[in-house]
C-alpha cells in the first residue's frame, strides 16, 4: 500500500479567484481522501491536493476533481500525481554530531 498524492490547480477568470476557491471546496468526490487541503495563491489560483491509500501506486483509479466551467478559469486544470517514498536512514552507531 503507497500513499497518494493528486494536485488539482486552476487560475480564475478575472475577479473570479474568491468564486473559484468556493466552487473547489464545493466539489463532493467519489469517496474521502485520507485528507484533502485547499490552498490558494496570487494570481487567483487554486490548488487542490488530496491524498490516498492506494495498493496500485500511481496507476490506483482515484476520484479526481473535474475542470470548472470554461468561463470560470483561464487555462484548463494542471494535474499531478506524486507517490510517496520511504526514507531509508542509515544507521552508524556513532554520534556524529557536531561541537
Amino acid at each position: 500500500m503507497s500513499t497518494v498524492a493528486l494536485m488539482w490547480e486552476a487560475r480564475a477568470a478575472d475577479g473570479r479567484g474568491a468564486e473559484l476557491l468556493e466552487w473547489a471546496r464545493a466539489q463532493v468526490l467519489a469517496r474521502e481522501p485520507v485528507r484533502r487541503e485547499v490552498l490558494r495563491a496570487p494570481q487567483d489560483r487554486v490548488l487542490v491536493i488530496t491524498w490516498w491509500e492506494a495498493a496500485e501506486g500511481l496507476a490506483a483509479d482515484l476520484p479526481e476533481l473535474p475542470e470548472p466551467a470554461a468561463d470560470l478559469i483561464t487555462r484548463a486544470v494542471h494535474r499531478w500525481r506524486f507517490e510517496s517514498v520511504e526514507v531509508e536512514v542509515e544507521a552508524t552507531g556513532a554520534d556524529t554530531g557536531g561541537s
